[in-house]
């Protein structure tokens, strides 16, 4: 697929919002991409979920794991692309974990899925889990990387769309200087 027919995906399903947002790390921003607006369709969600499947097609992974909430969907689509089990970590007590009686067997070949990543920070704990375990991370996969592709995981990372978005620190926030839009803070832990 292009990257204008995948950019069209999310404008069409109202997934790509403008205004002024705080995002999950804490930054913020002109722009927002809430990815369940595209995973509530089916068909969008397997389109785009294949994409990531046939990067690492090649890779033998083992499973697929995923931060709760925003990587569940897209985490199972791939798993399923690829045949293989998919789990998700939670966070419990601040702290990012697999429960559920979910487990990583030592040496799995793992690959981490993601809807959105700013700064990485949560793939990046996923990570931390998986490597607890004693698994093998060998891949990234992503919807969308808002840092243009400026994050690195030190494996091979993929991603459905790449878009170099601007961020700004909460407490230098041009935004929030201008006083013209209020901040709002959407997704998964809030009602946006």
């Amino acid at each position: 697929m292009k990257k204008e027919n995948i950019l069209q995906i999310f404008v069409q399903t109202g997934a790509l919002l403008q205004g002024h947002f705080i995002l999950t790390s804490g930054r913020h921003s002109d722009q927002y991409m809430q990815c369940a607006r595209v995973l509530q369709y089916p068909e969008h969600t397997e389109k785009l979920t294949r994409i990531i499947a046939g990067e690492f097609a090649d890779d033998r992974i083992d499973v697929v794991v995923a931060p709760a909430m925003g990587g569940i969907i897209v985490g199972y689509e791939v798993a399923r692309h690829l045949g293989v089990k998919s789990v998700f970590c939670e966070r419990h007590e601040g702290q990012m974990t697999l429960r559920r009686g979910f487990f990583i067997e030592p040496g799995q070949r793992v690959l981490v899925v993601e809807d959105v990543i700013t700064t990485g920070g949560s793939v990046k704990e996923v990570i931390d889990v998986v490597q607890s375990f004693q698994g093998q991370v060998v891949g990234v996969g992503v919807l969308v990387d808002r840092s243009g592709g400026q994050i690195s995981f030190g494996v091979k990372t993929a991603s459905v769309l790449s878009m170099e978005v601007e961020s700004f620190p909460g407490d230098n926030c041009p935004l929030c200087k201008e006083g013209k839009i209020p901040a709002s803070k959407p997704g998964s832990r809030n009602l946006i």
